[in-house]
Parts: C-alpha cells; structure tokens; sequence
C-alpha cells in the first residue's frame, strides 16, 4: 500500500494494483479501476517513486526468504544427517529375536 495525501490534508492508503492511471493536470488525478477519481497533493513522480519502491520491497521480501533462512536448512540437515554406515544395515544388526513392535503385542 502507498500513502497519499488529499487535498483536505487526509492521507489515504491505496493498492497500487487497484490505480488504472495518473494524470498531472494542475492538480493530480488518479483514476482506480473501479471509476473513482481521487485529488491528491502529491506530484506524479512522488506517486511513481512509492510504488516502485513499494513492489521492490514486496520482491525483496518474496526473494529473500529462501536466501535468509538458508543456514537454518544447512543446520538442520546437518543434524539429522546420517552416519554413513548407518545407511547400510542388514538383517543381521537387528539380531533374528522378534520383538514386539506395539504394546498390545506383548
């Protein structure tokens, strides 16, 4: 969401999605899809300045995440990691006893 300021000094936020275009007549228009027209006291370049950084952080967010955390995966995984000789066991490691394997087996 961006903020902007109308004439009457009452800031608004709006969904850059929902802006279908600016226009920088002495005063600034900005028409949403649903056919509002809103007066606002920002310039067309402020208003362009705050969605593009507005999108850019969305996109910082959405992309570092994976990077951020990555040194939480690497230790889990080294944690849970496995011995390479315990990758490998045979029958003969359980021994050929049959024990049970629930309480109500016993």
């Amino acid at each position: 969401m961006i903020s902007v300021t109308r004439f009457d000094r009452q800031t608004i936020f709006l969904n850059p999605d929902h802006i279908l275009s600016i226009e920088e007549t002495p005063d600034t228009v900005i028409t949403l899809f649903n056919g509002n027209h809103l007066l606002v006291r920002e310039h067309v370049k402020v208003i362009l300045q705050r969605i593009v950084s507005f999108r850019a952080k969305i996109i910082r967010r959405s992309g570092a995440l994976s990077v951020s955390r990555s040194y939480l995966r690497r230790k889990r995984n080294n944690h849970y990691s496995r011995a390479e000789s315990e990758h490998y066991l045979t029958l003969a490691d359980f021994g050929n006893s049959r024990q049970p394997m629930h309480r109500q087996e016993i």
